[in-house]
């Protein structure tokens, strides 16, 4: 037995995790003008439309959290909201708004149609595959319960983990409506590494615990890659 300290519910950390990006990028966006000394008094096209597929896709988050997850765990230890913050806090707020609402940066230039509209397409089809992802998984456990299932459908028996593969297109199509900016590049970078080590974890996982019932998935999140 250990003491873990004061408990918060897995709820409302994913609540405090995805607010950080949701405030900061609208806050930073009003603000270009008085935070860059040679800032024009409108943000660029980019810039715009880089801050509100950000903040939709947090906010789809978030009401996810509210009303499609459901948890195995309960509590964490209270500690826990501080680090597991700092990902969406530092990394998906702080930096990349830096960056992306500067007069120097990618975004601040005149949009490629033929990207700026691919990169759209991804981030819809990343965002829209990503909730049939997490809405199969909701259904695999009763409300309030925890039991395990295996996840069926197109996608799970493409890879382990389509929510991940998901948020990967998601966030490729933010990459490339961006201009390809360094500190979004940044982000997802750490996002698929880590997102790939739960991926591999929660295959093992289910080889573990369904045995003969689970077939073995030949990619855990990216087809043809990992």
């Amino acid at each position: 037995m250990k003491d873990l300290g004061p408990q918060i519910s897995w709820r409302t950390v994913f609540v405090i995790e995805y607010a950080g990006p949701i405030f900061i990028h609208p806050i930073v966006y009003a603000l270009r003008p008085y935070i860059y000394s040679n800032a024009s008094s409108e943000a660029s096209h980019l810039q715009t439309l880089t801050m509100l597929l950000i903040v939709n896709h947090f906010i789809k988050r978030e009401v996810e959290t509210l009303f499609v997850h459901r948890f195995s765990a309960s509590t964490m230890p209270f500690r826990n909201v501080f680090k597991n913050s700092f990902h969406y806090w530092v990394l998906a707020g702080l930096n990349i708004a830096a960056w992306i609402y500067s007069p120097n940066s990618p975004t601040a230039k005149e949009p490629n149609d033929l990207l700026m509209y691919a990169g759209l397409a991804l981030y819809c089809v990343g965002e829209m595959g990503n909730l049939q992802a997490h809405m199969t998984l909701m259904n695999l456990r009763s409300p309030g319960g925890n039991e395990r299932a295996i996840p069926r459908g197109w996608m799970f028996d493409l890879v382990t983990c389509p929510n991940y593969m998901t948020e990967t297109i998601s966030w490729l199509g933010v990459l490339v409506v961006s201009n390809f900016s360094l500190a979004v590049l940044v982000f997802m970078a750490v996002s698929v590494a880590q997102m790939m080590a739960w991926a591999k974890k929660k295959e093992n996982r289910y080889r573990k615990e369904f045995g003969d019932r689970y077939k073995k998935k030949r990619y855990t999140m990216l087809p043809g890659i990992f």
